[in-house]
């Protein structure tokens, strides 16, 4: 009659401490909202809409990666305590740090990509994501990004797969917008901490390509898409 007992003794040996799991919360989100901060002073006047230039390479992908941080960190927290409950505090830097190194490659495929563009293209890219977002190669990305456990790199592929539409259209539609780069993190946040479910999903991707559409159609009733005159 022990051995119930002793599985219990188990879990509770794997699960962290509450100092501990209270240490890593707050240091992940006190890290995504000091990245905020210094996101939006850094992006302060950049956002030209679909003309934005990203200037030097250097230049971009640090503001990338504090855009990355500020935007990801909070849905990847979960992932983060089970690194926690894994490997100790000692293995949550090294977990972030490579999952924020996926989101850099990604940055300097961005960089090698992008070009300054109009709102036929950036609709196109829109709808494109809508797609996306409804096909089982996103559903099977985004449950491993919700389940994926082992190191950050191999998590942070997950996410960056379940995110590859939504991503897209931050970059067709304002690469430095502060408002898109909110929308978008609040969406991939609900998608990493969210259930998948069609009620759901099919509407918003039913309301991203309505959005595509009307930057093809009337890209003047989309604020922020053109530079300030």
């Amino acid at each position: 009659m022990a051995f119930p007992h002793r599985i219990e003794r188990t879990v509770a040996l794997a699960r962290p401490p509450r100092r501990v799991t209270a240490a890593v919360l707050a240091g992940t989100l006190g890290l995504a909202a000091a990245c905020w901060v210094i996101a939006v002073w850094r992006m302060n006047g950049m956002d030209m809409g679909t003309a934005t230039p990203l200037g030097s390479f250097g230049a971009f992908i640090a503001v990338w990666v504090v855009m990355m941080a500020a935007m990801m960190l909070p849905g990847a927290v979960p992932a983060v305590l089970r690194s926690a409950r894994a490997g100790g505090v000692r293995a949550v830097p090294l977990f972030a740090g490579s999952y924020l190194a996926v989101w850099a490659l990604a940055g300097a495929v961005v960089y090698a990509a992008y070009r300054p563009h109009g709102t036929l293209a950036a609709g196109a890219v829109v709808i494109a994501a809508a797609v996306y977002e409804v096909t089982p190669l996103k559903r099977h990305f985004r449950a491993r990004c919700r389940e994926a456990t082992g190191s950050g790199f191999t998590f942070g592929l997950c996410c960056a797969g379940s995110s590859l539409g939504l991503m897209a259209m931050l970059v067709a539609l304002g690469v430095m917008s502060i408002a898109w780069m909110a929308l978008v993190a609040v969406l991939v946040l609900a998608q990493k901490l969210l259930p998948a479910k069609t009620a759901v999903d099919l509407p918003l991707a039913l309301a991203i390509a309505g959005l595509g559409i009307l930057i093809v159609t009337t890209p003047s009733l989309v604020p922020g898409l053109s530079p300030p005159m």
